[in-house]
């Protein structure tokens, strides 16, 4: 069964990628603002789109002027250096050009671009939609389920770049996407400056999530004596974890972390079904809008029409997108050698 896609994208996660990788260009409009970074942005947006057969489209950024975690939590983020000057043009900059070819740009006040992600997995479940995200935040790893596909972007571009399903996803993870949580919680996380639960790493967290399925279980046991717990991590590390200090980090990081899923998108309150052309948001975007863009910033345009736009000549493009599609087997009777056996947990999270 075949269901209509809606793609949202972590505009601030790739666009800061961009900033760093193209950098090396200096690439700039003809009236001098720096435009690297956008040139990645709007190349990576247009081939996530006809990856997924998008019929929905939405970015998200963060507010850039207010943030409701930093007002509750001075310390998160804080050890980051301030932006520079050229990136923050280039956010402004990227969404004035999404918006200029139709998309449904989000910037929810006092929020981030996870939390539009977030409420665009609830939205899509909602409305019966199959989700992608797009983003290279670990965060969304919470949000895959039956619904919701992850499309984490790597380096090497959205071509290298898995599409996660919760099957993928708790192999790769070692537990299932609504234990991530926890797994992040207890963890904790370096870039958001959100030291975890002192002595567990990853590899000893998911041990922990295996055996009782949920942080909270693992507490209450620790209340209860710690038995199980010291039968999985051994006494010394049972001792730390019944600490009141691992606890409170653990309730910690979880607040922090916990993404709000009732931002408006800018779609409304129900779709058409199939998606009205011309609205924000909904594919095929105008070819026009779509040519002027990307002709503006010196990017391949009908590479971005296949993605964005209508049927081109001889190139039908997929009305649906089927979430359960897998390639043919080829042809060619060639035999190829097996595929190695999968490597532990924590030593494949260096790759994602």
């Amino acid at each position: 069964m075949t269901h209509p896609v809606l793609v949202a994208v972590d505009g601030n996660s790739l666009l800061h990628r961009s900033y760093h990788a193209r950098a090396h260009t200096g690439y700039r409009l003809d009236d001098g603002r720096p435009a690297w970074a956008v040139q990645g942005l709007l190349t990576q947006v247009a081939a996530a789109a006809g990856r997924a057969c998008a019929a929905y489209l939405v970015v998200g950024f963060d507010d850039p002027d207010a943030s409701l975690r930093r007002e509750r939590w001075p310390s998160y983020k804080a050890h980051r250096p301030a932006k520079l000057a050229t990136l923050t043009a280039q956010v402004r900059l990227a969404a004035e050009a999404l918006t200029e070819l139709g998309v449904a740009v989000v910037i929810p006040p006092r929020l981030e671009a996870d939390d539009v992600l977030a409420s665009a997995a609830a939205y899509g479940r909602a409305c019966g939609l199959a989700t992608v995200l797009v983003s290279s935040d670990r965060d969304c790893y919470a949000l895959v389920d039956e619904h919701t596909r992850l499309l984490r972007v790597l380096d090497g571009g959205l071509g290298g770049s898995p599409m996660l399903d919760p099957a993928r996803l708790e192999r790769l993870l070692g537990v299932r996407p609504d234990q991530y949580p926890d797994l992040a919680a207890l963890r904790g996380d370096p870039s958001d400056n959100l030291p975890g639960v002192r002595g567990i790493g990853p590899a000893t967290a998911v041990r922990l999530l295996s055996e009782f399925g949920t942080a909270e279980a693992l507490f209450a046991d620790l209340e209860e004596g710690g038995q199980r717990v010291r039968r999985v991590v051994g006494p010394a590390l049972a001792a730390r974890l019944a600490l009141p200090s691992s606890l409170a980090a653990w309730a910690h990081n979880l607040e922090v972390m916990r993404m709000h899923r009732d931002v408006d998108l800018g779609l409304g309150p129900g779709l058409e079904l199939p998606a009205t052309p011309g609205r924000p948001g909904r594919l095929p975007l105008q070819a026009v809008a779509v040519r002027q863009v990307y002709g503006r910033f010196d990017l391949a345009v009908e590479t971005a029409v296949r993605g964005l736009c209508s049927e081109l000549p001889g190139r039908p493009r997929p009305r649906d997108h089927d979430p359960d599609w897998q390639p043919q087997r080829p042809r060619s009777s060639a035999r190829f050698p097996p595929l190695r056996r999968p490597r532990a947990a924590h030593l494949q999270q260096r790759l994602f």
